[in-house]
């Protein structure tokens, strides 16, 4: 009987109609843009195994996605509107993708799917927010918009660095990008040894600042440059700091080139190309395109101009009878993946989407709706915002969007711009189009209706969990003020800010504040020297007179501790029922007046 169960099963697949589910990996680079590709007529960068993909691939040639990473990144693994899922903004407590909304992991590991994260995350750092909240069962990642961030672990530098591996930190020797495209091809080979289809998800860091790479990829790369200007292919002429800064980007995208080209020989040799579908994109424009190529666009990152959400999208899937390679024109959207990638997957769901799926666009049985409307729209970055103001550029807004339809960009309801006769938007022409403004406001004003009223609801961090206690929260997460770096740390921003909580369970609950981490061990105080690490000095640490802590939660009493000179943390403790809660924090000078808040807070229920 034994002997017969494969056969019995042959029988079935080929008379049920049934085939083995297509692995799905998407690869998303962070800042790399339309024209930072020689595929895209890119002057000095060789990219010959983003290239190759790119040759044989469906090529979404209007594809769009927010200017800035986490409204990309949530939009792709929801297939809803950043608006309405809650991850608008890159910092500021404006990260964090809404509980309840499932991921395109949530789905897939639902439906039999291994489903694993090798990489950047940015859809928040503390539970129930972290990647092995959302669906994915092996998570390798680093907190917050980049290695070095606030949250991630002390000095950190791309070389050698410690990530979070399934819920612990680990130490890894190598180059953060070969590490994740390594590490997702051992885990890869894994689930194909054991015949299940797996979902990576592979969003790297780089080509993001700080500009950090192995020296030999930086030399390769200004030869390249000096080539091109020798040649007069590069027309524009860069000088100091710019032209470093390009070629140290240039050569962190040839690492990733490197990496694609590993992988391609690794879904080969293990035999499991032909049933994996690649989708390749980049996460928002590109942030230096504009100093020296922007492949004929105007913008760049943070920006709605057409550079700042215009990028490549490449879907592969040789087994899947999509035909031949080729472009695909019409509006699509970051959002249009996940239903996408389902229905190639032949998943179905319940989920409802925002984005519309490709599936038989790709398959050539339709053509993308030629009239279709899309509306981007994103919070601003809160520069110049030392505490929480209503009117941070963080609070979105419906005059923040962009509109577009057809040729026609409508930008903050203010500017409208044909790219038919004006590419480049260098000509407003609002006053000069009435029907195609009212066309383009009223789908505006309709969208907004459906997603204004909770598009800025803040989402609060849940502390006490069994999940996760304890728990550290970090400055990064302050609402509407924005300290997301290391850099800020060191030099110490005086801002101050606030955290939005969820009282899981109900019990005593203790504050340690402190300026620094504690994995540094330092005095509230002191300062501290700058560091050399592998490819670069970080900047000194600011000493600052910390005389005393200050700590209120909600609309409780405030409390306060005098401080001793070398105390290394304020502890405060509370007891707490369940529910929302806000959580603010003082460091004052030894004159009573405030400084800035706690850059870090460790809370554990007792």
């Amino acid at each position: 009987m034994k002997l017969l169960l494969p056969f019995l099963y042959l029988f079935l697949t080929a008379f049920t109609g049934l085939a083995a589910q297509p692995n799905v990996i998407v690869i998303v680079t962070d800042d790399q843009g339309y024209g930072d590709m020689s595929c895209h007529g890119n002057p000095v960068l060789k990219t010959p195994h983003i290239d190759s993909l790119h040759a044989q691939s469906l090529r979404l040639t209007d594809f769009h996605v927010a200017p800035m990473c986490t409204p990309t990144r949530g939009q792709l693994l929801t297939g809803i509107d950043a608006a309405a899922n809650g991850a608008i903004n890159v910092s500021s407590g404006r990260t964090l993708l809404k509980t309840g909304i499932p991921t395109l992991a949530d789905i897939l590991s639902g439906n039999g799917y291994q489903t694993g994260l090798f990489g950047k995350w940015h859809l928040g750092d503390n539970y129930p927010y972290r990647p092995e909240d959302r669906g994915f069962q092996e998570t390798l990642w680093f907190p917050s918009s980049h290695i070095n961030s606030t949250p991630d672990v002390w000095d950190n530098d791309y070389f050698d660095d410690t990530y979070r591996r399934n819920g612990t930190l680990k130490k890894y020797q190598g180059y953060c990008t070969d590490i994740f495209f390594d590490e997702a091809m051992t885990w890869m080979k894994k689930q194909a040894d054991e015949e299940k289809p797996f979902f990576v998800y592979l969003p790297t860091n780089a080509p993001h600042s700080p500009y950090w790479l192995p020296q030999h990829y930086r030399d390769a790369m200004t030869a390249d440059l000096e080539e091109a200007e020798r040649s007069g292919r590069l027309k524009t002429k860069l000088t100091g700091d710019k032209r470093t800064r390009l070629i140290d980007f240039l050569a962190m995208i040839q690492q990733i080139d490197d990496n694609i080209g590993k992988l391609d020989s690794f879904l080969t040799e293990s035999g499991i190309g032909s049933d994996t579908i690649v989708i390749f994109l980049t996460d928002n424009g590109s942030t230096l395109g504009e100093t020296y190529f922007n492949a004929g666009m105007r913008g760049r990152k943070t920006q709605l101009w057409e550079g700042g959400h215009r990028v490549p999208c490449f879907v592969r899937w040789p087994g899947g009878k999509l035909g031949e390679p080729r472009d695909i024109s019409g509006l699509t959207q970051v959002q249009d993946l996940a239903p996408t990638i389902l229905d190639l997957c032949e998943i179905k769901t319940e989920s409802k989407f925002d984005g519309e799926s490709l599936e038989a666009v790709l398959r050539k049985r339709e053509t993308v709706d030629e009239d279709r409307i899309l509306t981007i729209n994103y919070s601003r970055m809160p520069f110049g915002f030392d505490y929480p103001s209503p009117d941070s550029p963080s609070i979105m807004r419906r005059e923040g969007a962009g509109v577009l339809w057809k040729q026609w960009r409508l930008l903050e309801d203010r500017e409208l711009y044909n790219l038919e006769t004006d590419p480049r938007q260098k000509t407003n022409v609002i006053e000069d189009h009435p029907e195609v403004v009212a066309k383009m406001r009223n789908h505006l004003n309709q969208w907004w209706e459906r997603v204004g009223p909770t598009a800025n609801d803040p989402q609060p961090v849940i502390i006490g969990h069994e999940e996760a206690n304890p728990a550290m929260l970090t400055a990064c997460e302050w609402l509407d003020v924005f300290i997301d770096q290391q850099s800020q740390i060191r030099r110490a921003d005086l801002k101050n800010g606030w955290w939005e909580l969820e009282v899981a369970d109900a019990g005593r609950y203790e504050f340690e504040l402190r300026r620094w981490p504690r994995e540094l061990d330092l005095g509230l105080s002191e300062g501290l020297p700058a560091t050399r690490v592998t490819d670069g000095t970080l900047l000194e640490g600011t000493a600052l007179p910390i005389g005393r802590a200050r700590l209120k939660l909600g609309t409780g009493p405030m409390m306060r501790r005098p401080l001793k000179p070398k105390a290394k943390f304020a502890t405060f403790s509370a007891n707490l029922e369940p529910g929302r809660i806000r959580l603010h924090t003082w460091f004052d000078d030894n004159n009573g007046q405030p400084l800035l808040g706690a850059y870090y807070v460790y809370v554990e229920r007792k």
